[in-house]
């Protein structure tokens, strides 16, 4: 039996162990954190979202990102301090700019494809993750927007994605507790929303059910390939050892580079911090006037997704800063203000504030296959769309390593 390892658990990871532990390799979950889904899979926005999956190389992001930059509370924040990695990022995200439109068909072609492996193993597990199946309702406030999204949809339908036109009747009706002003709106109703961090550590206890081994609290120092497999240096509180395996799957997020790196592999994943709020809805008032369906605001570019009775996640915001991790204030008050505005009837005494990096590739398309050394595979660079595409590149990189490790045999059952 070939013993695969998968380097990071996060959704990516997880779902990956999970993929190939059904193709019936051994497979060993190596995580820095004590626990999985600490990092970017903790407290998104709670979206499964083919809706959302435009890609950003556009014009209009770079002008809206020249004119945010002195603006602290904006949607998008370029932080001015050259760095190579950001230059050289950004480089190469305007280069992409002429495969918006394949880009963003292919990105939605692979959220569509997700769903059915998700909602499968999550009902194969019977994991509960405050999953509502009420579709995704995208709101704009003037007809720009609204002309643009339009333009969107169509890209959208290439890849078999039905995305509807909503008058701001049909959005009330859609979604009662909407009290703002709107020009339209998009509807898609075969979205759905969730808590991450629910799912994936579901999985995880699947994975290990399934005789995953599950390593957390370990730093990988070196990786280098030995004869016909890899070789992991690892560190474990005061201990270092260095383990074998036959293939290793990077899904690190922000750190697949310097992962990457020891590889020999130049993998260009950029951490893009995002912020979110979570608010507890403790009263009855506040829970009536939450809203239930999974909506996009476009203006602001913020995400809100509905957990179970009791809880309501706003998130959003992209800020170029590199590896920083605090949680500003002045990126967490137009979150909160959002809320006050749009859903007045909701408290926010009691509100948890977050921030995250996603791995973002400059074309925003997942880094998924093989590495240049033999027994090196990536599944990583989501950005902001990690979760609504993890099943389906799971699926992907276990379908390589498969055929890599076992050339020309029947595929498992389980793995169909």
């Amino acid at each position: 039996m070939k013993h695969i390892a998968v380097i990071g658990a996060g959704v990516t990871g997880v779902t990956t162990a999970y993929a190939l532990a059904r193709r019936g390799f051994s497979v060993t979950v190596i995580e820095r954190h004590r626990y999985p889904a600490m990092e970017t899979s903790y407290a998104n926005g709670g979206q499964l979202s083919a809706s959302h999956a435009e890609v950003w190389n556009h014009p209009s992001t770079l002008r809206k990102g020249l004119k945010w930059m002195t603006q602290p509370d904006a949607p998008l924040l370029l932080h001015p301090a050259p760095t190579w990695h950001k230059m050289s990022w950004l480089a190469k995200f305007v280069a992409a700019m002429p495969r918006y439109r394949d880009n963003t068909v292919a990105l939605a072609r692979l959220a569509v494809a997700a769903r059915e492996h998700l909602f499968a193993w999550a009902a194969d597990e019977g994991i509960d993750f405050d999953l509502r199946r009420e579709g995704i309702l995208h709101l704009y406030r003037d007809k720009a927007g609204f002309d643009h999204a339009q333009q969107v949809s169509r890209l959208l339908a290439q890849a078999g994605l039905v995305r509807q036109a909503v008058t701001p009747s049909e959005m009330r009706a859609i979604e009662p507790a909407l009290a703002g002003n709107y020009y339209g709106g998009c509807y898609t109703d075969s979205d759905s929303s969730g808590d991450i961090h629910r799912f994936t550590t579901g999985l995880a206890a699947a994975c290990e059910r399934l005789g995953v081994r599950l390593l957390c609290g370990r730093e990988v120092l070196a990786l280098a390939g030995q004869g016909d497999g890899v070789s992991l240096t690892l560190r474990h509180e005061a201990d270092t050892d260095t383990q074998r395996f036959d293939g290793i799957v990077i899904c690190a997020g922000t750190a697949s580079r310097a992962l990457g790196r020891m590889a020999g592999d130049r993998i260009d994943v950029y951490p893009v911090k995002g912020y979110s709020i979570t608010v507890h809805l403790a009263d009855a008032a506040s829970r009536a006037a939450a809203p239930t369906v999974s909506l996009v605001d476009d203006a602001p570019k913020l995400v809100a997704s509905r957990f179970g009775a009791d809880r309501f996640r706003v998130a959003g915001t992209a800020e170029f800063a590199g590896f920083d991790r605090d949680i500003r204030h002045d990126r967490i008050r137009p979150l909160v203000d959002w809320v006050h505005r749009e859903f007045p009837g909701v408290r926010t005494a009691d509100v948890k504030p977050w921030a995250g990096l996603r791995p973002m590739m400059p074309d925003l398309l997942p880094k998924v296959g093989r590495g240049k050394a033999p027994g090196v595979f990536y599944n990583t660079g989501h950005g902001h769309l990690g979760w609504t595409l993890a099943a389906a590149t799971a699926e992907q990189v276990a379908r390589q390593v498969e055929d890599a490790m076992h050339p020309g045999a029947a595929r498992s059952p389980l793995a169909a």
